[in-house]
């Protein structure tokens, strides 16, 4: 099991994906947390969570704080492939209750109501590869199961 969740495999396909979905992530889970780059911050975050599409406050935090702590923690390697679940969990999510009804194109002209679930598909995607390779190279992950230098 802790082989499994950990992922030991030493490849670069594993770094290049967690890496890349901690940082496609990473911002947007700074804009809710700590209102970064334009966002709302925390309590504003929640609000909407809360009130305007209505889910259980509960689930708002959880969102929050795996877009900012599941982030760095993929971007460091850290039980990779667990992360990689919860992002692909956190993505479908996102597509249901907020992004289905605009489609699939994301809205770069500003023309539309809404944003489409192109980026949500995307990031699915990669965190795929990570949630299948693991970690690869230079993550903590190698480091607890084999205790050896990347």
């Amino acid at each position: 099991m802790k082989k499994m969740i950990l992922s030991p495999v030493d490849n670069w396909t594993g770094f290049i994906a967690r890496i890349t979905v901690g940082l496609l992530i990473l911002p947007h889970g700074m804009q809710k947390a700590l209102g970064s780059f334009g966002g709302y911050g925390f309590s504003n975050t929640m609000a909407f969570f809360t009130e305007t599409i209505q889910i259980p406050w509960i689930l708002g935090a959880f969102i929050i704080i795996t877009e900012f702590i599941g982030a760095l923690f993929l971007i460091a390697g850290f039980a990779t492939r667990f992360w990689s679940l919860i992002m692909i969990a956190l993505m479908i999510g996102a597509i249901l209750t907020v992004h289905a009804p605009y489609g699939f194109f994301m809205n770069w002209g500003n023309s539309g109501k809404g944003e489409g679930f192109e980026y949500h598909i995307a990031v699915i995607a990669v965190a795929l590869i990570a949630l299948i390779n693991g970690g690869g190279k230079y993550s903590i992950d190698k480091l607890l199961v084999n205790g050896q230098k990347n």
